[in-house]
Order: structure tokens, then C-alpha cells, then sequence
């Protein structure tokens, strides 16, 4: 087992995955095409790169995501194709989608903006997928962080052979373990192994052995139930807090995950907050920070309530709301 790893990942974690992934999103794969990756971000890398490879040219993105993958995308020559958000989630614009190779989505918990993709348009991307050889990403990053109803099963089920599913346990563990897993379709499992043994890079064999041996215990059930309930209170307390001292803030988004956007109200400019907070020792972002485009129409922050140690959670979120009352009252 301490020798050279098999690229796809130890056989022992991606049967354990298969199992879990199973039962707990309603993934369909087999130990065959999964594969272990360091993170989302090396995952991404490597679909990107066989995309690259196969003649894509294009990636159609959600309007608001991670700047971070926007770079990784274009760093293999692909263009990014913004699709508009609603409430609904993303739209299945046929001018953006016809032109793109693959679709990059986050539809249990649309980050950052946090609606679910609803069912029509699941049904939509997945025929434009199957019409058009078209490829589905599904970054399902906090798929198992539902709080007020169970968890929407992931899209890869409705069409396996069209979906690359992702996962990690950067919200449920810790991200510096660098642990994450695609679920690929079958006629490009050979190809995106291939890129990760290129790419050099392979997560510890020590850190999946105990991953598979957390999961076939039930540890790791129990750790995704425990911090379930852990994050839930906090995004009450957040909930909370605010409606009490910044009553013309509000939270939206599906009660999920480990962040929460605000919406700020009238004359509240999101810089000022984000500069306000910053100066009370707290760190949130502007959601334009994580626009594809410039918008004006909307002023929020973005909270990660996951972040602050247990005994500093408290003092954090009161000093967020000290900001944000600052900033209205001028």
C-alpha cells in the first residue's frame, strides 16, 4: 500500500465512496470511475484539461461562483460563457450552452448565492447535455449541509453518463486535507486518469486508508451529522443576531452549507461594509467579488459562518453586526 499509488486512488477508499456517495446523494458510479483527486480545484484542473484536449473550446459558468475556478478554466484555453442566475438557478440559455463544451453548475447550494437548480432546469441542462455531447460539472461542495428539509440528490443521477460529479471533504473535515473524489462518466475515465498522472499530483495513501476506514465504520456519518447540527446553529445564531441588531439586512438563500449572503438595504454599499467589518476584525466578502461581470443592481456580503473557532463564533458575529449598524447609521 506505501508503494507507488494506483493513479485512480486506493481501491479501499473508492469502494467505500461508491457505497457512501450512494446512499447519502444518489450518485451511480462504480470503484472503476472514481477517482481520487486533491481537492476540487486539481479536479476541475483535469477535467478542464481532457475538455481541452477533445476539442472544447468553451465553458459555460453559473453569473456568480468562485473566482478561483473562473482562472482554472481559462488557464487551459477555455473561454467562460456566463449563464444568468434566478430564482431557479441557473438558466438554461441555449445562446450560452450551445457554444460550450461543458457546463460548470453547483445545484444543491448555488455558490454563493445559495438557491437550489430546480427540477425543470435540471431537466433542461441534462438534454442539452445529451443532445449536444455536451459535459456536466457538478460541484456538489456542501451537498450534505441541509437544514430545514433532506438534502436534493445530486444531478449526476439523472444522467451518469453525461455528469462529472465532485466532492471533497473540505466542508466536512478539514480543506487542508486535500481530499476529494470525481465521479466520471465511463468513456472518460481513461483520458481525465491519464491527466492527473501528468498533472504529478496524488493525495497521501496514509490520509484515504483512514478516510475509507472513517467511512466503513460509520465514523464518517456521524462526523457529517454532528457538524450538520454544529453549522445549523450557527447560521440560526447568525440568523439571529442580525434580525435583532441590523434589521434591514436579510439573509437569503436556502437554509444550507456553511455561508449565508445579505442582502444589504438601500444606501448600504457592500465596500463599505466589507472595509467596515475589516476594521471591527472581521473579514466577509462583497458578492461582486464573486460576479462573472460588473452588476450594480445588487448589494450584499457574503458570511462564512463556518470559519471562526467555537468559542470566538459569539464576539464574531457581534462585531459584524457592530459594522453593519455603523454603516447604515452613515
Amino acid at each position: 500500500m506505501l508503494g507507488y499509488p494506483d493513479p485512480r486512488g486506493l481501491p479501499e477508499l473508492r469502494t467505500a465512496l461508491t457505497g457512501y456517495l450512494a446512499r447519502a446523494r444518489g450518485v451511480i458510479t462504480s470503484p472503476e470511475n472514481l477517482i481520487i483527486c486533491a481537492g476540487f480545484t486539481h479536479g476541475l484542473a483535469m477535467i478542464c484539461r481532457v475538455l481541452a484536449e477533445r476539442g472544447a473550446n468553451a465553458v459555460a459558468i453559473e453569473s456568480h461562483g468562485h473566482q478561483t475556478h473562473r482562472s482554472l478554466v481559462a488557464a487551459q484555453g477555455l473561454a467562460l460563457l456566463p449563464l444568468p442566475l434566478d430564482a431557479s438557478g441557473a438558466a438554461a440559455t441555449h445562446a450560452v450552452l450551445d457554444q460550450a463544451g461543458a457546463a460548470l453548475l453547483t445545484p444543491a447550494h448555488q455558490f454563493p448565492l445559495g438557491m437550489t437548480l430546480a427540477p425543470r432546469r435540471r431537466t433542461a441542462i441534462v438534454d442539452w447535455a445529451a443532445r449536444s455531447g455536451g459535459l456536466i460539472i457538478e460541484d456538489d461542495y456542501d451537498g450534505e449541509f441541509r437544514y430545514d428539509r433532506q438534502p436534493v440528490g445530486a444531478l449526476q443521477a439523472l444522467a451518469p453518463e453525461q455528469v462529472v460529479y465532485a466532492g471533497t471533504v473540505s466542508k466536512s473535515l478539514a480543506p487542508g486535507l486535500r481530499l476529494g473524489w470525481l465521479a466520471v462518466p465511463a468513456d472518460l475515465t481513461d483520458e481525465v486518469v491519464a491527466a492527473k498522472e501528468r498533472s504529478g499530483a496524488h493525495s497521501s495513501v496514509l490520509d484515504q486508508l483512514t478516510l475509507a476506514r472513517l467511512i466503513g465504520t460509520g465514523g464518517y456519518d456521524r462526523q457529517i451529522r454532528q457538524a450538520r447540527i454544529s453549522y445549523r446553529r450557527r447560521r440560526d445564531r447568525l440568523a439571529a443576531a442580525l434580525g435583532r441588531h441590523a434589521p434591514g439586512v436579510r439573509l437569503t438563500g436556502i437554509a444550507a452549507g456553511l455561508h449565508a449572503v445579505a442582502d444589504l438595504p438601500p444606501g448600504c454599499g457592500e465596500a463599505a461594509v466589507v472595509a467596515s467589518a475589516a476594521s471591527h476584525g472581521v473579514l466577509v466578502d462583497g458578492l461582486g467579488d464573486y460576479a462573472a461581470a460588473e452588476d450594480d443592481a445588487r448589494s450584499a456580503i457574503v458570511i462564512g459562518y463556518g470559519r471562526p473557532a467555537e468559542h470566538a463564533f459569539s464576539a464574531a458575529v457581534s462585531r459584524l453586526c457592530a459594522a453593519l449598524s455603523e454603516t447604515q447609521e452613515h
